[in-house]
């Protein structure tokens, strides 16, 4: 009985691993037999867009999805458990769902993550802790949930492949390093760059979560996200433009004035909350230079009767007192915005939260309407 036993034991050790490698070798014919043919496949819908015109979305069967950016490139959202369909065009480039290790460089692109209720996609970050003014990727990197990964022009190569990073959104800043993303790409990284700063419409820009929400599966929750910031915008546009006019600035190291050229989405904003943008007529229409520094001298003829002043805090730190402006030059003691009181500082966290465009019309919006400093603002203070 035992000799049958041995015999049996050592018939089923020599085939069983033979049996195997026919079940998987054939199930593996199968897998690649199910995927599709691109060449066949037509899309049935594309992604509705208000505002955004930098990036397009086609849904095709079986959930896949084509997402074109301009002058970034095509790339295919691969439903979990689909295949990558065979003969796909060489300039695709497939991503694979689910996303759970995503290396976040785009600074932009977080605060849209956060409103999808979608951090734990993000592994991987090109800004450390401190320099985050979105709480929730603070919070995040501080619990050691997402973690650092050096900056877009030296990224820490061998953390992004400890932690299997599926995919790399990086801003327009890759292009100076060109070699970090063609290192990215050999690693089988796919590399998204973002184009949200391109847009000509502040609204635009906030509606790039729809892009995310299509990568994460969230394409309801980022419509319902979106329409709260559309909705705060057409009710200011239902009211008649107030005709005031507002400087937006800051004071660089070196004593120049930076402000926002007329096609500028912050000198759009201004004019969709009911005001008139000044300095008028500095030119340009590439979005990419939207800024430029002037003599102060210059800004002083151009902007001293402006209505109001909106101090930039993005590149400088905040201020919170009309004598922290005047250190900056005291010819800002003249303009009439500050004799009448009507001098504001936006939040350091105006620019990383894309999500409230909206609101910060609604804020603009308020303060040129509003008899003293109204309540409740949320990107913007009075300096005293």
């Amino acid at each position: 009985m035992k000799k049958t036993e041995s015999l049996f034991k050592k018939i089923r050790n020599l085939f069983l691993p033979a049996l195997f490698c026919v079940f998987f070798a054939q199930n593996g014919a199968q897998a690649q037999a199910a995927a599709p043919d691109w060449g066949s496949m037509t899309a049935d819908h594309a992604l509705e867009l208000m505002y955004a015109e930098q990036f397009s979305v086609d849904y095709y069967e079986g959930g896949y999805a084509l997402i074109d950016i301009t002058d970034s490139g095509r790339f295919l959202v691969v439903p979990e458990g689909k295949e990558v369909p065979a003969g796909l065009e060489e300039d695709i480039v497939p991503i694979l769902q689910p996303l759970q290790n995503i290396y976040l460089v785009a600074t932009s692109a977080m605060d849209l993550f956060c409103s999808l209720d979608a951090t734990s996609s993000i592994r991987l970050s090109g800004t450390e802790a401190s320099g985050w003014y979105v709480q929730k990727a603070r919070e995040e990197m501080e619990n050691g949930n997402i973690v650092y990964a050096g900056k877009y022009s030296a990224p820490d190569y061998e953390r992004i492949l400890e932690n299997g990073c599926d995919l790399a959104v990086e801003s327009t800043m890759i292009y100076h390093t060109p070699e970090v993303k063609e290192k990215l790409e050999e690693f089988g990284i796919p590399v998204l760059v973002e184009r949200s700063s391109y847009e000509s419409h502040p609204l635009g820009r906030t509606e790039w979560l729809k892009l995310y929400a299509v990568l994460l599966g969230k394409e309801d929750l980022a419509e319902e996200v979106f329409r709260r910031q559309a909705d705060s915008l057409e009710k200011v546009l239902a009211e008649e433009s107030t005709g005031k006019s507002v400087a937006f600035f800051y004071i660089t190291s070196n004593g120049y004035v930076n402000v926002r050229k007329g096609n500028d989405y912050v000198a759009k904003m201004i004019e969709l909350a009911g005001g008139k943008y000044v300095p008028e007529n500095l030119g340009g229409s590439d979005n990419a230079l939207s800024t430029m520094n002037m003599q102060m001298e210059e800004f002083y003829a151009q902007a001293n009767d402006a209505d109001y002043l909106i101090y930039n805090s993005t590149i400088d730190s905040e201020l919170y007192t009309l004598e922290e402006l005047f250190a900056k030059s005291s010819l800002l003691k003249d303009f009439k915005a500050v004799a009448e009181g009507h001098v504001y500082c936006t939040e350091k966290n105006l620019f990383q939260e894309t999500t409230g465009l909206g609101t910060m019309i609604e804020d603009i919006h308020a303060i040129l309407t509003s008899e003293g400093v109204p309540e409740d603002l949320t990107y913007l203070h009075p300096l005293q």
